[in-house]
């Protein structure tokens, strides 16, 4: 009676371990799953930051479970000094939720006003806002018989006033193309008729020798305009 009485005592003292084995083995198997399942948080869309107040963007990440970080600041004439002028992920990026949004801010432009580009070439224009920090918004064309093709004629805002945006040149593109009937050249000396192709704007293309013209292409009472070529052949080869 004794002997069963021992045996069993001994047989519950090896239980109690394999008890204890099974309760750490259970756990670990949870604490495992609870892992993989917190690595699996929901993917949110990246909201658009761009020309928001920290304060804004803060909130719009905080809805999707995002974070906000300044990463720092860099000129820009279009965004205001202190509204969001770039993030890191785009807009509509896929992002698993707690992730940190990175941003920069706007410093506003680099210069308190704007350069004198009036009569410089457009390009010259472009280049001297450029340095500047400044970027051109857009270029008005608009015929002009005063000022030369392709040179600024004004702009907006001028120089003495705050910069409030982009740039916009108004622009050159000549005077409006006029069209008339071709004059007679024929008979004409070469003189006489470098004066007739300067008062219309013509350009002349003189081949052969001599004084006098003997043709002309286009012939006369053809239709041109200012700018074009005028071909004239002297009596001589």
């Amino acid at each position: 009676m004794e002997d069963r009485n021992l045996q069993k005592g001994v047989g519950n003292l090896v239980k109690i371990p394999l008890y204890i084995f099974g309760f750490v083995l259970l756990a670990l198997v949870f604490a495992y799953f609870t892992f993989k399942l917190m690595s699996f948080s929901r993917t949110v869309d990246v909201p658009d930051l761009y020309g928001k107040s920290p304060i804004e963007a803060n909130e719009l990440l905080s809805k999707k479970g995002l974070n906000l970080k300044i990463e720092g600041e860099d000129y820009d004439s279009t965004i205001a000094s202190g509204y969001v002028l770039r993030q890191d992920m785009p807009a509509g990026s896929r992002v698993k939720e707690q992730r940190g949004i990175k941003v920069i801010l706007s410093k506003g432009p680099k210069v308190l006003s704007v350069p004198f580009v009036v009569g410089e070439t457009v390009d010259k224009a472009e280049a001297i806002l450029l340095e500047k920090g400044l970027k051109l918004d857009r270029i008005i064309n608009v015929h002009s018989s005063s000022v030369e093709k392709d040179k600024v004629i004004a702009q907006k805002p001028d120089p003495d006033e705050k910069i409030t945006g982009k740039i916009t040149l108004i622009a050159s593109s000549g005077p409006y193309a006029v069209t008339y009937y071709c004059p007679d050249f024929q008979g004409k000396t070469i003189e006489k008729s470098q004066e007739l192709a300067e008062k219309l704007g013509l350009k002349l293309k003189i081949t052969g020798s001599g004084e006098n013209i003997i043709s002309q292409k286009p012939g006369p009472g053809s239709m041109v305009k200012s700018g074009d070529v005028i071909e004239l052949k002297l009596e001589g080869e």
